[in-house]
């Protein structure tokens, strides 16, 4: 079975999130499919087979199966505009359909996915005590502008904003004792963001849940908190832009964009680039 390795979200030439694509003529058993994943490595491998004019889609991370994942599927519209050419594929997920567009510009590759719908509601004391205690972090380490909320956008996330960058720079956790926390309250991802500007966030996401101790680039969670920022009416001004990886050596930039209705689906976008040649 041939897997194509591209890193999603990545800056330039370098850093992003690499993820695994596998198009097949017919999905393989869940259990094929997490075995290969979990011997590819990367945080997702997303397994896709046509089915008329919908590709139908599911992402394994090397421990678990994932409702959702954003930069694996930045990664299938890169191939997706390799193999089939440039164009938007609509995409048919384990409980939602969503799209995916893949554009080539000579050896340049792009890709926009539009996410399921989001969601935000307020984090409840004992799940906000028992992520800072996870961390380290201090209940004066957050940001009041932006309290801790369990967010949504195809995966549940939540979202813990710190005031200053340095503190989000040290991030540290045990790995045993986050998976069993994120697996507890069911987030894919905890999402550590600092607010540089009103549109351009630091980001940093621990993926306990799935045996991995961060994501460089994380688009699921990119859709949820700009429906989060959204819900709260924070002055996004239609779109904001994340680096997230700089920390973890791998720059990764992730653009968002917001249209008025609550709720709605959020346009996630960014560069992708081939980890190796493609396999004929």
């Amino acid at each position: 079975m041939n897997v194509a390795h591209i890193a999603a979200f990545s800056d330039g030439n370098a850093g992003g999130n690499p993820a695994g694509v596998v198009l097949c003529d017919v999905l393989p058993s869940a259990e094929e499919m997490q075995r290969l994943a979990a011997e590819v490595g990367y945080s997702e491998t997303v397994f896709s087979a046509r089915e008329g004019d919908v590709w139908h889609s599911r992402y394994f991370a090397p421990e678990m199966e994932v409702p959702f994942c954003g930069h694996a599927t930045i990664a299938l519209g890169a191939v997706l505009a390799l193999k089939q050419g440039d164009g938007v594929y609509k995409l048919r997920l384990n409980n939602t359909q969503i799209s995916v567009e893949g554009r080539r510009d000579g050896d340049r590759l792009t890709a926009a996915l539009q996410s399921p719908p989001t969601l935000s509601r307020a984090a409840d004391d004992e799940q906000i005590a028992a992520a800072l205690d996870l961390f380290g972090y201090g209940a004066d380490d957050l940001d009041p502008r932006l309290p801790p909320a369990q967010i949504h956008g195809g995966a549940d996330h939540l979202v813990l904003a710190v005031r200053d960058r340095a503190a989000l720079s040290a991030m540290r956790y045990d790995l045993a004792t986050g998976q069993a926390l994120m697996r507890e309250h069911g987030w894919v991802t905890i999402s550590l963001i600092h607010a540089e500007t009103d549109r351009l966030f630091h980001a940093r996401n621990p993926f306990a849940a799935g045996g991995v101790y961060e994501d460089p680039a994380t688009g699921a969670a990119a859709a949820a908190l700009a429906g989060y920022l959204r819900d709260l009416g924070w002055p996004h001004e239609g779109s904001i832009e994340i680096v997230q990886g700089e920390d973890m050596g791998a720059r990764s930039r992730l653009t968002a964009d917001i249209t008025p209705e609550k709720g709605a689906s959020i346009r996630v976008s960014g560069a992708a680039r081939l980890m190796r040649p493609l396999e004929a």
